[in-house]
């Protein structure tokens, strides 16, 4: 188990076992969910939204929408 301390400015150091574990390099972002037992969920922030592209896919037989199509009521 490892542990940190909270600095004055709110800050914490994140030790290099849980850093290596989660494959974070300098720079990357971390992902902080409180859950409702009181648990917070730390997640490295390492995928892109470029990352994502192709990830789903279209259903067979179905339309492109035009951006203006999808604009429709907004104002």
């Amino acid at each position: 188990m490892s542990e940190s301390t909270v600095t004055s400015k709110g800050q914490i150091t994140i030790p290099a076992d849980i850093r290596k574990a989660l494959g974070l390099s300098t720079q990357d972002r971390v992902v902080f969910t409180p859950l409702q037992d009181g648990t917070v969920v730390m997640r490295a922030k390492t995928r892109s939204m470029v990352d994502l592209k192709g990830l789903l896919k279209r259903p067979r037989g179905s339309a492109k929408v035009a951006i203006d199509d999808m604009n429709i009521g907004r104002d």
